[in-house]
């Protein structure tokens, strides 16, 4: 069989129907505007979560400074928050399948409030990397539930635009970040900026609260429902996910294409453009922003294609990677350490194409599982990024401590040259791991 079957005769966004499923797998989401509502308030918590998630990448000097710690005390807040991120998918996807969205999304949103609330009193590292776990392991609990309400309300057809669209919704929130929150931070500073974001969770927990409905109402939400269908052992349910070539595909497709926009957007983007590149905050806030923006309107064309035909996935993420992998290298490689600003923003451009490559992934471990499954299979996927983003926050982290041991205001452009080459790693890695496993998936059976 070819990987890349025609979507005409059965779309690989719709779950492989397997022997003894049950109902699970037969019933068909209506769409249609109640749907776009239930989409729309499950990523209102999704959008809370990615300014939470990425308000350190327009704070990282001012943490520096408050906290007294250099680059690798620095990379351990994302690294920590990344960490429990990654570690909480696999718990968080059988928590969805079980008990349903509704009721993660509403956790997820009581630990985001506080883990960013006494991140804003925190006065010291020890405090503050503590709130920054809490704040990890809300933000968890968010992608994964949005995308099972989309599979319950949408048509499988439709489910790759849905989750692009998830994606681009999200940017929506890192954009407040480099707009608005960097802002505030200079005008107000740390404790009431901090404070307002937390307290941006009381109105999304009410919305969750009172008008969420998580499924369709009829016979096919009776059937689809987590306490009405059979529960398999924990450990069988994640061994039974992760035996489908599909799941694996998709999780290294994740690691590979997330990681360096990731990275560079959570914490690494703003000291290398300030502190290697000469520029202003408020230039490198702008190619921040430049970067929400390429990311959005990448989710919206990636979702677009991949609705319409799903050959274009391989082509899609190999076509990501290798664009990523040339531009940092002529970037890296420029003479003096100092490229062109086109050159900047031609990098910031194809890294805003990292997030809506690495949803792909989810396209082949959603094509792969049954309903009952989505849930688990989607978290062992979305493990794969922020692994990946967490490697490569510590590796240069370390790196720049190495090369410039007298701390922060020693950090040349020659530092984060040889820093930043530590992406190469982790890239070669998972670019290896997704040739090998895509023949895989092309000898498996469907």
């Amino acid at each position: 069989m070819t990987v890349e079957p025609a979507s005409s005769v059965r779309p690989l966004s719709a779950p492989a129907p397997r022997a003894g499923a049950g109902p699970t797998t037969a019933h068909h989401p209506p769409g249609g505007r109640a749907a776009w509502f239930a989409w729309s308030i499950g990523v209102s918590v999704y959008v809370l979560a990615v300014i939470h998630r990425t308000s350190l990448g327009v704070a990282g000097l001012d943490a520096a400074d408050r906290f007294g710690i250099g680059a690798s005390a620095l990379s351990t807040f994302s690294i920590l928050q990344v960490l429990v991120y990654a570690a909480m998918q696999i718990p968080v996807g059988l928590l969805v399948d079980r008990f349903g969205p509704r009721r993660v999304l509403l956790v997820g949103v009581v630990l985001l409030s506080a883990g960013q609330l006494a991140f804003a009193f925190s006065g010291s590292f020890g405090p503050a990397l503590a709130s920054r776990a809490v704040l990890g392991c809300g933000d968890a609990m968010t992608f994964i539930s949005v995308l099972r309400i989309a599979a319950r309300w949408f048509p499988a057809a439709k489910n790759p635009l849905v989750a692009q669209l998830t994606g681009l919704a999200g940017m929506s929130g890192n954009l407040v970040t480099t707009v608005v929150l960097a802002q505030a931070l200079h005008s107000e500073g740390w404790t009431p900026t901090f404070t307002a974001i937390a307290l941006l969770g009381v109105a999304v927990f009410a919305l969750v609260a009172l008008f969420l409905r998580e499924a369709p109402d009829g016979p096919a939400t009776a059937t689809a429902s987590p306490a009405a269908a059979p529960r398999p052992g924990v450990g069988r349910q994640i061994r039974e996910t992760w035996r489908e070539p599909g799941t694996r595909l998709g999780l290294w497709i994740h690691f590979t294409t997330q990681f360096p926009g990731n990275a560079f957007g959570l914490l690494w983007g703003l000291p290398y453009l300030v502190e290697a590149q000469g520029m202003t905050r408020a230039a490198a806030g702008g190619l921040l922003t430049l970067l929400v923006l390429s990311n959005m309107s990448f989710g919206f064309l990636f979702g677009r294609v991949l609705s319409r035909t799903a050959r274009a996935r391989m082509p899609i993420v190999l076509t990501v990677i290798g664009a990523t992998a040339l531009l940092w290298a002529v970037t890296l490689a420029w003479p003096g350490g100092h490229p062109p600003l086109w050159l900047l923003v031609t990098v910031v451009l194809v890294m805003g194409s990292n997030g809506p490559a690495s949803l792909v992934g989810l396209d082949y471990a959603r094509a792969r599982n049954p309903v009952e499954r989505l849930g688990t299979a989607s978290g062992i996927v979305n493990m794969g990024g922020f692994i990946g983003t967490m490697i490569t926050l510590f590796g240069i982290g370390v790196l720049l401590d190495t090369l410039s041991p007298s701390g922060a205001d020693t950090y040349a452009a020659s530092a984060f040259r040889w820093a930043f080459c530590w992406q190469y790693v982790p890239l070669a890695v998972g670019t290896l791991m997704i040739l090998r496993l895509r023949k895989k998936l092309a000898e498996a059976p469907a």
